[in-house]
């Protein structure tokens, strides 16, 4: 692979094409190629990591409310410990844990109930009161904290880092990354995928698996299969170097506002979900939002209302009606694979969903029984359980 991933021709012929070039693809094309896989093609419309997976939150846990999310979270979190050594990449790995703080009894009770169901998967998460919060994060203050949830076990690591080191152990493995190259039409014959035309000319392939984050809903529709994800922006802003220096504080929400922060470089990373933000495609970063962020952490971290930020950026989530994701084997055209829809949790599941699609791939049973992110679960109204860890 050259240093920027582009070929100056596209391959004529493919055993598969994965669309999309983040985290997602990049983790499939490795795990197919190191099961031996040959002829696969990742076709990205931009350069590697271009779009949400270069935006640098890189949060990675196994704190979630829904068991299926939980083992996915779970897994991956032993993949990126073992990263260094398979795929062989260093990705700024920091193990703070995750502190997500809770502001009523109803939440408590929630996640009460959640990290039981984590501790019986083999996480170590557990309740911790206030005055715990507070020596875990010294920024936060205790008033009007009911409890929080802690699991020493997660943390957050660089989302480029991951994507580069999966995609250049997949291309010394024989795969070959497109980029700059984007999926015009698919052209299929019977039940099946044969073709997949780009602007820079068709491939004829033997299959095709969409990892196209929030553009998939567009892939899905030229093979006749509604994959319901839509993009919507999320925004987050760096402080400017801080002096002294930010004590090292675990990857923090405040689970009724989504207003995160955790460490990063000289600074601190800070980011919130706009409630009122309208769905698109825009990833301008707009600094207004920054507002919302100081409103909340007046009363929850007071020192960093005040903080200077030094700019910022804008990514997309791909979100689904329920916030889970879609993984799965289209029915027809039976050749058609998609891992998407992942709705903020893509990076840090990215390693799991790998090994899954790959067996998915060959036919065999995946490590996780991932039935229930079927696609057709909308169609058929069997929807899965809404994921209500969602930041």
């Amino acid at each position: 692979m050259s240093s920027s991933g582009t070929y100056r021709t596209l391959p004529a012929t493919a055993g598969v094409v994965i669309v999309g070039g983040g985290v997602m693809g990049a983790s499939i094309a490795f795990h197919l190629a190191e099961a031996g896989v040959r002829g696969i093609l990742v076709v990205e419309r931009g350069e590697l990591a271009g779009g949400s997976s270069g935006k640098p939150i890189g949060g990675v846990r196994a704190q979630f409310s829904d068991p299926l999310n939980i083992e996915l979270g779970h897994r991956s979190l032993h993949a990126f410990r073992d990263f260094p050594i398979r795929p062989g990449a260093e990705i700024g790995l920091d193990t703070v844990g995750y502190l997500f703080l809770l502001t009523s009894a109803s939440q408590a009770a929630e996640f009460e109930d959640s990290v039981r169901t984590q501790n019986g998967l083999g996480v170590p998460s557990r309740m911790i009161g206030p005055r715990r919060a507070q020596e875990l994060c010294p920024y936060l203050s205790a008033a009007g904290l009911v409890a929080a949830t802690y699991s020493p076990a997660d943390g957050h690591a660089r989302p480029a880092l991951v994507v580069r080191g999966y995609a250049r152990a997949a291309a010394r493995a024989g795969a070959v990354f497109a980029t700059h190259t984007t999926v015009t039409g698919v052209h299929t014959t019977g039940d099946r995928v044969g073709v997949v035309h780009t602007d820079r000319g068709p491939v004829a392939c033997s299959a095709v698996i969409c990892a196209a984050g929030a553009w998939s809903a567009r892939i899905g529709s030229m093979v006749g299969v509604e994959l319901p994800v839509r993009p919507l922006r999320r925004q987050l802003a760096f402080t400017a170097p801080l002096v002294p220096a930010a004590p090292r504080i675990p990857f923090t929400i405040d689970f009724a506002s989504s207003a995160y922060f955790h460490n990063s470089d000289d600074g601190l990373l800070l980011g919130l979900a706009d409630p009122a933000q309208p769905e698109g495609f825009d990833t301008t970063w707009t600094p207004d939002w920054l507002e919302l962020f100081r409103e909340v952490v007046r009363e929850r971290a007071p020192a960093l209302a005040g903080m200077e930020t030094s700019g910022g950026w804008a990514g997309l989530y791909e979100v689904t009606p329920d916030h889970n994701a879609l993984i799965g084997r289209a029915a027809t055209p039976v050749n058609f694979l998609y891992a998407t829809g992942f709705s903020g949790h893509g990076f840090l599941q990215a390693p799991a969903v790998g090994e899954i699609v790959r067996d998915l791939f060959l036919d065999r049973a995946p490590c996780v029984d991932v039935a229930p992110l079927s696609a057709e679960r909308f169609r058929s109204g069997a929807e899965s359980r809404p994921e209500a860890h969602v930041v």
